[in-house]
């Protein structure tokens, strides 16, 4: 990997920017793409992108850029986008400034002296050339206002192309057409990737491989409609199956509920009816589960309240430290608490139903 140093001035960093649904993001008299496809969203807020141009009035260093060479000419922006994107949209009027017992100040209503001063800025950037697999180690490891690459930003990169431009339009911008389908069930924010990264967990785990294998398969496919359809199909299962919402539904593993009784006949009227009773069942702490549990009928899917420290320091003084199955004597961090009438029986999360049974006996018990 070859690097090298170069001060670009910012006037030379904004000439010929464009910021248009057909050139994209262009900067650098057309020669630097500055959103390439494997670049996250932009993420900055107004308080940050003033920031950056405090930072520069001011005189004071903004953290390094990184530049890659493309092929075929030209530059790709490796790091340094959303201050770059800052900066030409402080020049367009998208955000204004406040500086010490002045007004509101756009760039415009910069003096000449503070417009000079802006464009004549020196940014420092590390012009990189190197194979596709070193400039995404970079990529990996660098940092933008403190914000660490997502794992699902950095399989962007490594697996751009048509696939993932029309996965990212689908599920990874802001009012996306997944957002606006499913959001009430989704956990996360689009522009972060989440939308893209669940979805794609969902229909790897389907294919029987890991998200990366899922996208190496599929990087070339000319859109992301199978995606789209799987993803279509499971919001529209959960919809029909569970047509009452509750804040519980958002964030579950639909996709796997989906793949596993999206087959299957269900009766949504009883399901809605197991589900308002064990919603107001107290001894069920993760409520969430109840939608796989009236699904699987796995026991395992729900989380119970659990007995305090002091409820099994009272179930161990009154069993003498014997465990009631194996009849031996234990020391209280030996022992788990145990509920003598279980759930599915009646039994609650009180004193007087709850025993302290040796780890092994406690063990035996749960797999019988």
């Amino acid at each position: 990997m070859q690097i090298a140093l170069h001060s670009i001035p910012i006037r030379a960093l904004v000439n010929g920017y464009q910021n248009s649904r057909d050139t994209g993001n262009i900067g650098y008299g057309g020669l630097l793409n500055i959103r390439p496809p494997y670049q996250r969203e932009f993420r900055y807020d107004t308080q940050q992108k003033q920031a950056v141009i405090h930072t520069i009035l001011h005189g004071f260093p903004l953290n390094t850029m990184y530049w890659s060479e493309a092929d075929g000419g030209g530059y790709e922006m490796i790091d340094g986008q959303q201050r770059t994107l800052s900066i030409c949209e402080f020049m367009q009027h998208e955000f204004h400034i406040a500086l010490p017992n002045r007004s509101i100040l756009y760039y415009d209503t910069l003096t000449d002296q503070e417009k000079e001063q802006f464009l004549s800025y020196e940014l420092t950037v590390y012009f990189c050339q190197g194979t596709d697999r070193e400039k995404l180690d970079w990529f990996r490891v660098i940092n933008i206002a403190g914000a660490k690459l997502l794992d699902q930003e950095l399989r962007n990169a490594v697996y751009a192309g048509p696939f993932v431009s029309d996965a990212r339009r689908y599920f990874s911008k802001r009012s996306c057409p997944a957002y606006g389908m499913g959001g009430s069930y989704m956990a996360g924010n689009p522009l972060e990737q989440a939308y893209l990264e669940t979805v794609l967990k969902w229909a790897a785990r389907k294919e029987g491989v890991t998200i990366d294998d899922y996208m190496a398969r599929h990087q070339h496919d000319p859109n992301a409609n199978l995606l789209w359809g799987y993803y279509s199909q499971i919001i529209t299962w959960v919809q029909t199956t569970f047509p009452h919402y509750r804040k519980e539904m958002k964030g579950l593993d639909w996709g796997a509920m989906f793949d596993e009784f999206g087959g299957k006949t269900l009766d949504t009227t009883q399901l809605e009816q197991r589900v308002h009773d064990l919603m107001e069942d107290d001894e069920i702490m993760k409520k969430g589960g109840i939608y796989r549990y009236v699904l699987s009928g796995d026991l395992r899917d729900l989380s119970f309240r659990t007995f305090d420290t002091r409820q099994k320091r009272q179930a161990y003084e009154r069993q003498e430290g014997i465990c009631p199955r194996c009849g031996k004597h234990f020391r209280l961090e030996e022992m788990e608490a145990d509920h003598i009438t279980p759930w599915v029986e009646g039994g609650t999360t009180v004193p007087e139903n709850c025993q302290m049974l040796c780890k092994a006996c406690n063990r035996l018990k749960g797999v019988r």
